[in-house]
């Protein structure tokens, strides 16, 4: 596969999805960071996103839930160069029904290059970072130079 780069304004597009037992912990993030994240366009999976939205006040894209389909859109809202950040608190203990669709999330995180973070600390470090708040420039898989090469 060929890449190119493209440049990431300073104010981002971030995905926000947890598991139902991961919640808490992404709300009591979001409280944290509300002042930081109001700054940013957000998305949310359904129950994730109305959840924050009541606690926080932060305004929230909301998808479908993800067990029904909303994992899958914010997949393809990553194909899409709409979304450069992807949190997303899942359960490590508890197994879930639509779990080859969070694999083919976090995959497709990794084909695109976005950054993903699992957990309080990873999110925290993400939005701690000097490249969360400015532009920066990242490799993306070039599907536009594949579809030429194979015409």
């Amino acid at each position: 596969m060929q890449y190119k780069n493209i440049t990431l304004p300073s104010s981002k597009t971030i995905a926000l999805v947890a598991h139902d037992n991961k919640k808490p912990d992404i709300v009591r993030w979001c409280e944290t960071h509300a002042e930081e994240l109001s700054k940013h366009t957000l998305y949310a999976t359904g129950t994730t996103g109305t959840v924050i939205n009541k606690a926080t006040g932060l305004e929230i894209n909301k998808l479908i839930s993800g067990p029904l389909g909303g994992d899958q859109q914010v997949g393809s809202l990553i194909t899409e160069g709409k979304v450069n950040f992807l949190i997303f608190f899942w359960d490590p203990f508890e197994p879930m029904p639509h779990d080859p669709d969070v694999k083919a999330l976090l995959r497709i995180a990794a084909v695109w290059n976005v950054p993903v973070a699992c957990n309080i600390i990873s999110a925290d470090f993400m939005v701690a970072s000097p490249l969360f708040k400015q532009e920066f420039e990242r490799a993306v898989p070039d599907y536009e130079g594949y579809m030429k090469s194979r015409a």
